[in-house]
């Protein structure tokens, strides 16, 4: 039988004990206690829990996130002590109360793929208009195309929460999913889709690893040190009851390798060891499924003529016309081969259907990120069942095991009762008692189907994951950094090629930009409408454009581009010139007037890499820093002021770049007709 994936690994050899699948150093970073264990299903039961255990911190609130929203709603209800429901209100209210309290806030830097999903100038939201004690910063330090997908929240190192939710919009829900759900809306008032994740919650030793974990995060993006907590606090809300109590849970990661720190896969290897070891059955839910070796590891496994069932619960559709023709696609042909592949019929995929499914109530937005393995292992987390949650993406995840343990075995059993009876609309007790007395989890599945809400067979879809597709092409599901591909890692050393990669996909963007701009310049005509208005008035617009634009974090090639084509190649030289210079000293200015804690907190991630090189105050350690576009002007402005770097040596470093680069955009401009 063929491989399924798209390359044909060796795949590890199963663990040798198959009740002890977790191994430090294999597929976990560490297994730590934890004095109290809850599986939070929804964001209703996860958002009310974050609310009641910030309320009562002490000392430290860190969240670690993919996307962090301001605006976010945390409960449709009263809030404890009656403070705001929205986060950034909510967390300035508890800030208030509590003097001793400092929240870390870490947001992944963006791609601009999901700029429309995104809050608006997130630093503006959560850290310039926020309590003074409330850090925020945008995390970058990751492989070009790669992002910081971890969930994890830890409060006074003391309790933590991981998995698949963010403290964003469009994530509240009950497990109800009701269709007509009033409380299930965007801060517009524009109403979403049901929507179904789950998160765990920690206490103990597993917390306070969590908590190194957060730190080490927030150092490397922002190069601040924040000490252990040192109060001894137990802010585990007392209305959270613990699924289970005194267990030990391993904490998996995926990191990629970037500047000079290795990659790291226990993500993937406990996927692949989980699978080897199961006897009976493996129950996933997941959002995605495009992971070319856990397939392969499934159907060695369904190959096997006692091998477990397979059962996978999944959205009907992935969300988005480029999600569905890149990762459905990817999707739906691992399912088709895996499916020829089940020679002794033990796989399914379900998808869940809720009343009124079409086109009075969308589907499921299934977001979990679940496997349970027999009654013998349990894990959830952030990581994706995809090619970049293997490889490329930071990713965080959960397991216990019950290693003989006959409590934590029926707490195991347990959850995947309770995440089945949810989609089926059966009690856990009615999922359980199916489940012995069929022996086996699909003919379980199939005696409670057909109710109004429950699981349904996901068939292959009309492209059944045949032909050429954006999957083929586009780098969605990329499993590796694009500096590491073959070519890249065979042309250039490893120290130059993050750096090298970064410069070229920069300088294309760049030079993009002016074309473009150029184009639609020509096309409004507006170039006619400024030749005829006064002097002053295109001056005192471009000085506009180009302060906005520095809030804006536009590119200085686009600005310099907008000023050749209102002025002319000739006059919007020298109009770029003095934009950009008089843009730059006021920015340079204001790490004078504000406070050093508020000009840290507008450079944000960029502080601590630009002040390092631009701390022994040379005009040509500025050039340096201005060339490599290593951040915003603006902000380059800023910490250069903030790390006295003398006013004439920085004018002298910016001109050195401005100058040549105004030059080259009125050259482009004006061969272009501009």
């Amino acid at each position: 039988m063929s491989t399924v994936g798209q390359s044909a690994p060796s795949l590890p050899e199963s663990p040798p004990d198959r009740d002890h699948v977790c191994g430090p150093g294999r597929n976990c970073w560490c297994i730590a206690h934890a004095a109290r264990m809850a599986v939070l299903v929804d964001a209703d039961a996860y958002f009310g829990a974050f609310a009641a255990a910030v309320a009562r911190a002490q000392e430290s609130v860190f969240v670690i996130g993919w996307d962090i929203q301001a605006a976010t709603r945390l409960l449709p209800g009263p809030m404890p002590h009656g403070r705001p429901n929205t986060l950034r209100e909510y967390l300035d209210a508890t800030l208030t109360a509590r003097p001793g309290v400092n929240a870390y806030l870490l947001d992944w830097d963006f791609s601009l793929v999901f700029a429309l999903e995104r809050e608006v100038l997130p630093v503006l939201q959560l850290g310039w208009l926020s309590h003074p004690r409330l850090h925020f910063s945008l995390d970058g330090e990751h492989p070009l195309a790669g992002c910081h997908h971890q969930k994890i929240v830890v409060v006074d190192d003391a309790v933590a929460f991981v998995g698949g939710l963010d403290l964003t919009t469009s994530r509240w829900d009950t497990p109800a999913h009701r269709a007509d759900e009033p409380s299930r809306t965007l801060p517009n008032g524009k109403p979403y889709g049901p929507f179904h994740d789950v998160q765990m919650m920690v206490s103990g030793d597993v917390a306070r690893h969590l908590a190194t974990l957060a730190r080490r995060r927030w150092e490397r993006a922002t190069g601040q040190r924040v000490r252990p907590a040192t109060v001894r606090s137990d802010p585990w809300p007392p209305e959270v009851a613990p699924d289970l109590r005194d267990v030990d849970v391993a904490i998996t990661r995926t990191e990629p390798t970037f500047e000079g720190r290795p990659q790291v896969t226990e993500v993937e290897t406990l996927y692949l060891d989980s699978i080897a070891a199961a006897r009976r059955w493996i129950y996933v839910e997941n959002q995605y499924f495009t992971s070319g070796r856990i397939a392969d590891a499934m159907a060695a496994r369904l190959a096997e003529a006692d091998g477990p069932e397979i059962v996978l619960v999944v959205p009907r559709i992935c969300s988005g016309w480029l999600e569905e023709r890149t990762m459905g696609v990817g999707r739906a042909r691992l399912l088709h081969q895996l499916r020829a592949a089940d020679r002794h019929d033990r796989f399914r995929v379900y998808h869940p259907r809720l009343p009124g499914s079409g086109d009075a109530c969308p589907d499921l937005n299934v977001h979990a990120k679940v496997m349970i393995v027999d009654d013998v292992l349990a894990r959830v987390g952030s990581s994706n069942l995809s090619n970049r949650s293997m490889g490329l993406d930071t990713e965080c995840d959960l397991a216990f095991e019950a290693r003989g343990d006959a409590r934590v075995a029926r707490g195991i059993a347990a959850l995947r009762d309770r995440l089945l009876g949810e989609h089926l609309d059966v009690p856990p007790r009615a999922m359980r008692a199916a489940i012995e007395r069929s022996g086996s989890l699909i003919r379980a599945v199939e005696t409670l189907q057909g109710r109004e809400r429950t699981l349904v067979t996901l068939t292959d879809g009309a492209a059944n994951g045949q032909g050429l597709a954006l999957a083929d092409i586009a780098p969605i599901d990329l499993e590796r950094p694009v500096a590491h591909a073959p070519f890249v890692a065979w042309l250039l050393p490893p120290t130059l090629r993050e750096p090298l990669v970064r410069g070229t996909v920069r300088g294309a963007r760049a030079l993009a930009g002016v074309l473009a701009t150029t184009l639609v310049w020509r096309l409004v005509g507006l170039g006619a409408f400024l030749a005829h208005a006064p002097a002053v008035h295109v001056g005192a617009g471009l000085a506009v454009i180009y302060l906005l634009g520095s809030l804006l974090q536009v590119p200085i090639a686009a600005l310099h581009t907008v000023t050749a084509l209102s002025l002319g190649p000739r006059r919007g030289f020298f109009g770029a010139v003095g934009a950009s210079t008089l843009t730059d000293v006021l920015a340079f200015g204001v790490a004078w007037v504000l406070p050093r804690a508020r000009a840290a907190r507008l450079a944000g991630r960029h502080l601590s890499p630009l002040a390092r090189l631009l701390v022994r105050g040379r005009a040509r350690d500025v050039a340096m820093v201005r060339l490599t576009g290593l951040a915003p002007f603006s902000t380059v402005a800023v910490v250069a002021g903030a790390a006295s770097v003398p006013l004439w040596k920085f004018l002298a470093g910016t001109l050195a770049v401005t100058i040549p680069s105004a030059a080259a955009v009125a050259l482009i401009t004006w061969l272009l007709g501009g």
